[in-house]
């Protein structure tokens, strides 16, 4: 793999395997592929398939046994921890099938989370904030906390945040999998929607196949091996 194939997301022949008691547990089997800015991709699979260790490994929450990923061409295995957390959240924005917001906080408190890990919130992030507040049609809704709010409207509120910082990477996992059909569908309207806008890359691991359908690009995790469905 060249340098210049790494812009973007690029994984290369990467494994992962776990200690056991007995032998060692390989849960993911020379994975590859490359996705641009722009792109989007589901990977479905049965439980237990490996999906959420692979979007571990993408979120560089942990690290491939071997084999490489680069992101925009750069390792971030090679950052030490304090230098890794920074790329990851400048870099790579979360999206999960329970929301993860603070019961305590404000929903736009919680949308601007990302930028307060930097120790202070510049006006223009604020700004944005607001704007992805808008855009994902919770103005009214910006003093509520969590528990007020619809489960399509929480699951909104995690979109924003992981937006806020224009993450070149957006991981969702599971993301309409708590949520009704109608939540289910605007939410992925929002999230192709605002993707596609920002040309960021978008990585979604799913069960539901009306999710995987909308993609641009399929792909299956099985015995730990990922295989292109189209």
């Amino acid at each position: 793999m060249t340098a210049s194939s790494r812009a973007g997301l690029a994984v290369d022949r990467v494994f992962k395997t776990f200690a056991t008691r007995g032998e060692p547990l390989e849960v993911l089997r020379e994975i590859s592929f490359e996705l641009k800015r722009g792109e989007n991709l589901a990977i479905s699979g049965p439980s237990g398939s490996g999906k959420s260790t692979l979007l571990h490994l993408l979120g560089t929450l942990d690290v491939p046994t071997s084999g490489s990923i680069f992101l925009d061409g750069e390792d971030p295995f090679l950052l030490d921890e304090p230098d890794l957390a920074d790329f990851r959240n400048h870099n790579i924005g979360f999206v999960f099938q329970d929301h993860h917001l603070l019961g305590q906080c404000s929903v736009l408190e919680n949308i601007l989370l990302p930028a307060v890990a930097k120790g202070h919130l510049e006006p223009a992030v604020v700004e944005r904030g607001r704007d992805l507040l808008q855009r994902v049609g919770l103005t009214d809704r910006e003093h509520h906390r969590p528990a007020e709010l619809s489960g399509g409207e929480r699951q909104r509120t995690a979109l924003a945040r992981a937006l806020l910082l224009k993450p070149l990477l957006v991981l969702a996992d599971e993301p309409t999998g708590n949520l009704d059909r109608t939540s289910g569908q605007q939410v992925t309207e929002l999230m192709l929607e605002l993707q596609q806008q920002q040309e960021t890359i978008l990585l979604i691991a799913t069960h539901n196949a009306q999710l995987a359908e909308r993609m641009q690009r399929q792909m299956e995790l099985d015995d730990g091996v990922l295989r292109p469905v189209r």
